[in-house]
C-alpha cells in the first residue's frame, strides 16, 4: 500500500528512533536520491550515514581537521561534498566508505553558504560570502564558471537540472541557463528586501513550479518559479537564535516543513499557506535541519539528536 501525504497523515508523525551520537548541533542533514541513505553533518565535525529503511546508523567518519558543514550525497551513494569550517573556505569531495578525499575545490576566500548538487549530472553550485557563486565538475578541480554578485548569494538546480536560481542579497532571484550561464540571467525577480533577515536556502519544488526561500528570522517565502509571484509567507514559527533554519517541501510539493528554536516542526499547507500543525518530538534544542524522504514515509528533524518521523495514522492507505 502506497500512502499518501494527506493533512491527517502529516498530523500523525511521531517520533519513532532517536539519534544521540552528536554531541553539538547538527547544521545539514542530506538524503540520497533513493531515499536509502540519509547523511548528516555537525559542530562536532562528525559525519554520520543512517539507513533510512532499518532505522539505524549505519557509520560516522570524522573530519576534525577541515570541519564540515553543507554536506550532500553525490550520484554515487558512498561520496559526498561539503564545506569546510575550519583552516581554508575549499570544498571537498569524501569517499564514505574509506574516508578519503577524492578532491578539492578551492577557490572561495570566505565561508561557503549555499552548496548544492545537479539532480541529473556531477556538477555542482557553491555560494560564498566573498560574493561569488561558482560552478563545478566533480571531475575538476578547476571552477567551471565563476559569477560575481552584489550581495550575499544563495543557489538551487531546478528538478530537471537545467537552470539554476541564485537568490542575491536577500531581495532579487536570478535565472540562469545553465548552458549559457555566462550570458548573465535570463530573468530577474526583485522581491522586496527583507529587512529583519537574510535569506539562506532557496528549494524548488518538485514538479518545478515554486522556489521556497528560508531564512535566518522567523519567516519563510514561497514564489512563483515562472513569474516571480510572492505566493505564500509562512510565519508564527521561532526563531530567536538568528539560525539558518531549512524549510523544506513534502515530495509532492504540498506541504512546507520548518526547524524552529522552540525545538518543534512546523508544517504549513504550501497552497493556502493555512498551517497544518506542529509537531513536537521533545528536540532538547533549536531544529536547524528538517527534511522529508524522497521515496519513503519518512521525516527526519534535527538538532544536536536526529529524529525519525513515521506516521501512525491508518489514513490515506
Amino acid at each position: 500500500m502506497k500512502m499518501k501525504l494527506i493533512d491527517p497523515v502529516v498530523r500523525s508523525l511521531k517520533v519513532a528512533k532517536v539519534f544521540r551520537e552528536n554531541t553539538d548541533k547538527i547544521n545539514a542533514i542530506d538524503f540520497s536520491p533513493n531515499g536509502e541513505h540519509l547523511i548528516s553533518c555537525s559542530e562536532d565535525d562528525q559525519i554520520v550515514i543512517y539507513d533510512c529503511e532499518k532505522g539505524t546508523q549505519s557509520r560516522t567518519v570524522n573530519s576534525k581537521k577541515y570541519g564540515v558543514d553543507l554536506i550532500h550525497f553525490t550520484h554515487a551513494n558512498n561520496t559526498a561534498i561539503h564545506s569546510s569550517t575550519k583552516v581554508d573556505d575549499t570544498i571537498r569531495y569524501l569517499s564514505l566508505h574509506d574516508n578519503k578525499y577524492l578532491r578539492y575545490f578551492p577557490g572561495h576566500t570566505k565561508k561557503v553558504i549555499s552548496l548544492c548538487i545537479s539532480p541529473v549530472e556531477d556538477t555542482f553550485l557553491s555560494g560564498s560570502l566573498d560574493k561569488t557563486l561558482r560552478l563545478w565538475d566533480l571531475r575538476s578541480p578547476n571552477c567551471q564558471g565563476l559569477m560575481h554578485l552584489s550581495g550575499r548569494p544563495v543557489a538551487a538546480y531546478d528538478p530537471e537540472g537545467l537552470i539554476f536560481a541564485a537568490g542575491v542579497n536577500s531581495e532579487s532571484i536570478k535565472l540562469y541557463d545553465l548552458r549559457s550561464f555566462d550570458k548573465g540571467p535570463f530573468v530577474t525577480f526583485k522581491l522586496n528586501q527583507e529587512k529583519e533577515c537574510d535569506w539562506t536556502g532557496l528549494k524548488f519544488s518538485r514538479d518545478g513550479k515554486t522556489i521556497l526561500i528560508s531564512t535566518n528570522g522567523s519567516i519563510i517565502r514561497l514564489i512563483d518559479a515562472f513569474h516571480g509571484t510572492p505566493l505564500q509567507t509562512f510565519t508564527g514559527y521561532p526563531n530567536t537564535k538568528g539560525i539558518p533554519i531549512e524549510a523544506s517541501f513534502s515530495p509532492d510539493s504540498q506541504f512546507i516543513f520548518s526547524g524552529s528554536t522552540d525545538g518543534r516542526v512546523h508544517v504549513w499547507n504550501a497552497d493556502t499557506g493555512y498551517k497544518v500543525c506542529v509537531l513536537n518530538g521533545d528536540h532538547p534544542g533549536p531544529v536547524q535541519c528538517v527534511q522529508f524522504n524522497p521515496k519513503y514515509m519518512l521525516l527526519a528533524s534535527a538538532c544536536t539528536n536526529m529524529a525519525f518521523w513515521l506516521p501512525t495514522s491508518e489514513e490515506g492507505m
